[in-house]
This record gives C-alpha cells, sequence and structure tokens, in this order.
C-alpha cells in the first residue's frame, strides 16, 4: 500500500487530519524501574540489570486532563443510490434507469469525533481545522461529563489550527509553553480520545524539529513517536513541565493507524492564529509569490555557497512583491530580517509574521556574494502554467546527456517563460539527476539559455557539476526546481 500522510480523526479519507533510558533532570519526575529478582538472589551489580530512570506522567494527567476535551461533530453528505426510495415496481423507478435522469439524492448524517484543549476559563478551545471544518453541529464534552454546544469562530486551513468557543465559566485550562527550546530526544506526552476513548495518554520523545511536510508551508512540525490515532486529532501535545507545546495534527501511515510518526502543531503557530481568529475571524498573513527549494550540497557547491543552509529561489510569480524587490531565479535566500534562514522551511513562516502592506528586509546570495533587498510584503495569487507542447528538431548536449530544442513562442506563453529548452531526450548524467522528456531548462547555474548552443557553452564551462533551473509537469500542474547535475 501507498505511504500517506494521514490526520488523525475520523472524518473521512485521504488526507485526514490527525523508550530507552532517561536521562536524570531536575525538572522530570522519575521512577526508578529495575528487576526486582536482584536483590533476593543476591546477583552482583551488573550493568544490564541497573535502574532505568523512566520519566511520570501522573502529574500531567492530574493538572491537564480535565482542560481536555472530546469534540464530536455532525455533516451533511449526500448519498445517491439507483432508486432512492423506490422499489422496482415503482413507475418513476422504470423512468429513471431508462432515461439517465438524475436520481433523487438523499442528504445523510456523517459523524467524526477529535479532539481539543480549553485555553481560557470562559470557553475558548484550540483544535484542528480539519475537525470542525464544514461541520453542522460541534459538540464538546467534558471529562465531568458535560456537553456544550460549540461555536466554530474560526479555521485556518493553511495551519490546521481552529478555535471554537461554548457557553461555560471557571473551566479547567492548560498552560501555555513554548516549543523554542524543545530539544530532540526530549520526553512528550499527548492526550485526547483516540477512537473515542476519552482521556487517553500517551507518551514519547520528540523525533525531531522543523519538519517539512506536504500543504504544511505554514507549520514547522514537531515530529515525534507519541501514539497517535484517529480521535486524537486537535489534542495537545505536552512537555515535561506540563505545558502544551504542541497540537497533534498528523500521522505518517500505511495503514492509517500509528506507525510511530507523528506530527504536532507549534504552540507558537497555533497561538498567532488564535489571535488572529479571535480578533478577525480570519488569518491574514504575508506573502512574497517566490516558489523555493531545499538545498543539498551540490546545489550549494554549484552556486558558490560552503554550507548546503539557506532556501534556493526557484521561481518569482509575475507582479509578485518579490519580482517588483528584483529577487531573481538562483537566489538562495539567506536572511530575513535580520534572522538567517537555514532552512527552506524558515522562509513561508517567517513571512507569513508581517502583516501585507509592511516593509521587509531580504538577504540573498547571488551571483558569489550577498545582496540585501527591500521588500513590501503582499497577498499575491500564484498562477498556474499550462504543460508545454514537444515540437521542432531536438539539438543534442554530449556532456550533459540530453538533447533540447527551444521553446515556440505559443509555448512560451502558455508556461509563463521568456525562454528555455525543451528535453526531448535524456541520458547519462541528466537522466541519472532526473531530468525527462518534457523537462524545460531554464537556466545553468543561474545564467538564463535561450538556445542549444547557449547550453553547450556554458556546460562545457562548468566544472564538476551544474544546477539547472527545471521546470516541470506535477499533474495539472508546473512547478519549478534547481537539479543538480554530476558531470564527472
Amino acid at each position: 500500500m501507498k505511504k500517506r500522510l494521514v490526520a488523525v480523526s475520523l472524518l473521512g479519507a485521504g488526507f485526514l487530519f490527525g523508550a530507552g533510558t532517561a536521562t536524570l533532570r531536575p525538572d522530570i519526575p522519575t521512577t526508578l524501574v529495575g528487576p526486582a529478582h536482584a536483590a533476593q538472589t543476591g546477583a552482583s551489580a551488573d550493568r544490564s540489570l541497573a535502574p532505568t530512570l523512566l520519566p511520570d506522567f501522573t502529574s500531567i494527567v492530574d493538572r491537564n486532563g480535565p482542560a481536555v476535551v472530546n469534540i464530536s461533530v455532525v455533516q451533511d453528505t449526500v448519498a445517491t443510490s439507483d432508486a432512492p426510495q423506490m422499489q422496482p415496481g415503482d413507475p418513476l423507478f422504470e423512468f429513471f434507469r431508462r432515461f439517465g435522469v438524475p436520481m433523487p439524492q438523499e442528504r445523510t448524517p456523517a459523524r467524526g469525533m477529535g479532539s481539543g484543549f480549553i485555553i481560557s476559563a470562559d470557553g475558548m478551545i484550540l483544535t484542528n481545522a480539519h475537525v470542525v471544518a464544514s461541520a453542522k453541529e460541534v459538540t464538546v464534552k467534558l471529562t465531568d461529563k458535560r456537553e456544550f454546544r460549540a461555536k466554530v469562530l474560526g479555521v485556518d486551513k493553511a495551519t490546521d489550527v481552529a478555535l471554537i468557543k461554548i457557553e461555560a465559566a471557571n473551566l479547567p485550562t492548560v498552560r501555555m509553553g513554548s516549543s523554542s527550546d524543545l530539544r530532540v530526544g526530549e520526553w512528550v506526552a499527548a492526550i485526547g480520545s483516540p477512537y473515542g476513548f476519552e482521556n487517553t495518554i500517551t507518551s514519547g520523545i520528540v523525533s525531531a524539529k522543523w519538519r517539512s511536510l506536504p500543504d504544511g508551508a505554514y507549520v514547522p512540525f514537531i515530529q515525534t513517536d507519541v501514539a497517535v490515532n484517529p480521535g486524537n486529532s486537535g489534542g495537545p501535545l505536552f512537555n515535561m513541565k506540563g505545558e502544551v507545546i504542541g497540537i497533534n495534527s498528523q500521522i505518517y501511515s500505511r495503514t492509517g493507524g500509528y506507525q510511530g510518526l507523528s506530527f504536532a502543531i507549534p504552540i507558537e503557530v497555533a497561538v498567532k492564529v488564535k489571535d488572529q481568529l479571535q480578533r478577525y475571524g480570519k488569518v491574514t498573513r504575508g506573502h512574497l509569490g517566490v516558489t523555493i527549494q531545499e538545498l543539498n550540497q551540490s546545489l550549494a557547491e554549484s552556486f558558490g555557497l560552503k554550507r548546503a543552509d539557506g532556501a534556493l529561489v526557484t521561481a518569482i510569480a509575475p507582479n509578485s512583491p518579490a519580482q517588483k524587490a528584483g529577487v531573481q531565479a538562483g537566489d538562495v535566500i539567506i536572511g530575513f530580517n535580520g534572522k538567517r534562514i537555514a532552512s527552506s522551511a524558515e522562509v513561508p513562516l517567517a513571512v507569513a509574521d508581517v502583516r501585507p502592506g509592511e516593509s521587509a528586509q531580504l538577504k540573498v546570495w547571488r551571483k558569489g556574494k550577498e545582496e540585501n533587498l527591500s521588500v513590501v510584503v503582499g497577498t499575491t495569487p500564484q498562477a498556474t502554467l499550462a504543460q508545454a507542447q514537444q515540437q521542432s528538431a531536438p539539438v543534442e548536449q554530449p556532456r550533459l546527456g540530453v538533447a533540447v530544442r527551444p521553446l515556440t513562442a505559443e509555448e512560451s506563453q502558455q508556461a509563463g517563460l521568456s525562454s528555455g529548452l525543451v528535453v526531448q531526450q535524456s541520458g547519462g548524467p541528466a537522466a541519472a539527476a532526473g531530468i525527462v522528456p518534457g523537462d524545460v531548462i531554464i537556466s545553468v547555474n543561474g545564467t538564463p539559455v535561450k538556445s542549444s548552443a547557449e547550453l553547450r557553452n556554458l556546460v562545457q564551462k562548468a566544472g564538476k557539476s551544474v544546477a539547472l533551473l527545471v521546470q516541470r509537469n506535477t499533474g495539472n500542474d508546473k512547478t519549478t526546481v534547481f537539479v543538480p547535475v554530476e558531470l564527472g
């Protein structure tokens, strides 16, 4: 079965949104666990029989359990059949069947389940957007068995964060923490309602930080090995101080259930979204209008960088803030508003924090040196690029291993490119790097190419590797990406 990221709720299929020896730390309660028979049999002390220090989560449950809620939702879905509410003997049954008239539709309720946590005593609750989006009814159940009908104040699908409200007072609340000082290997715990089992706690460690996931451009996810299952969506992730440091959102699984890879939204991201939803009912975030990719060592060397740090710009949207500021494809973003950019995952989050219309300072690496650019952040929709057609006779490029031809005028207009070379055949180093027929080579090491002769000259002058800026088909759209090619 194909690997997939799934979110942890019971709302649908597809993208469903949902130990070892511990070191002794003064802020983590621990329990000594060891083989009891060692003392009884007089066995000599041995490293293999040494007591193991394990964390104690009882205080986290006692303090925060009452503030974690179960969320159930009701949605309307349309169910169709060959003849709903009709018997074969009904005259209308034969009419619908023979003439292909659309059959009447009946609406049947779909039910889903998730988790959330109370952040204010007057009933403000954070959860996942996918848990409550498009819900007709949202019901919140507390650990004391009280149930409340909730109002959805706002959802932000880009971060998968939602804010809901119940009418109540003097409610228990969680303590907010920070994920900024979270360390890989640190113990964490989740409380939620997996498969409807309310107030269930599971534990594990932080596996990684700042993970980029598909459709998660604005979220640097916290990866853990905490058991998270359908129904855990929207529940809190705690550190050992009993503070919320994330919202459990997605899992990576072959089966749809937990397999050791869980992802949580950092609480700082969720709080910023919550503040905007509470104040405006929606989220407005800054936008540059660039497409970026992660650097690897080969690409870094091609652009003259000593380390593979930064975000490589592969495309700029027309009339976008980035284009107006002079950002170019092949620039490497290494700083934003005075902060160093080490990974492409950091750029969308940094830009999103800037209100549209405000100015920001961009530091880029271009042609072997640093440049500072001033950009007025805005919101610009991204254009969809049409697929290029193959025409004309190709010209072979022996060292690179491709046969190419120039774009036609019609193809250039469809693709939104002023120039480029369509790959007709691919072999040798190009094929090994993943270049395939239909790709459009836009530039070599940042220099645009308009003809096969220009491509040949640039490749001949290059060293052992080149970075090709390539536009390629991805389903119904086009994406632009830098591809490092080892020439030998």
